[in-house]
């Protein structure tokens, strides 16, 4: 196998593997719920190949793996963003836990403050500076 056709074949190979269907997994239905595996994969490759005084030669390698990285759950029975949770299966950092705990916690004051703010200007009688 020349070099050419290996390369030909190793791109050929890699977009059977570049699809989504490889990072987000089938839906499974449990009941009120379903669940969605995310994946991530990762993979390296090499080869070559020699045409010297010996003879011809060529050889390739590599290796790959895959991590469960999240879990899409849709509730079933509530409508809109709310039904949809991410469950992340990474390991996550204290201060990033922080983060989110805090932005769950004042994220519903935050927009009521935006909300009542935006509602004050739009009441405000305009003024066209006369």
């Amino acid at each position: 196998m020349t070099g050419e056709e290996m390369l030909r074949t190793t791109v050929d190979e890699l977009e059977k593997l570049l699809t989504t269907k490889n990072i987000v997994g089938q839906p499974i239905d449990l009941g009120e719920k379903s669940v969605i595996p995310v994946a991530r994969y990762g993979f390296g490759f090499g080869g070559g190949s020699n045409h010297g005084q010996m003879g011809d030669g060529a050889g390739s390698g590599g290796g790959g793996g895959i991590e469960p990285v999240a879990l899409i759950v849709i509730h079933k029975d509530v409508k809109g963003a709310e039904g949809i949770q991410i469950l992340s299966l990474r390991k996550v950092h204290p201060f990033s836990e922080v983060i989110t705990t805090l932005s769950e916690q004042h994220a519903p004051r935050v927009i009521e403050a935006l909300k009542a703010k935006t509602e004050k200007r739009e009441t405000k009688p305009e003024t066209n500076g006369e």
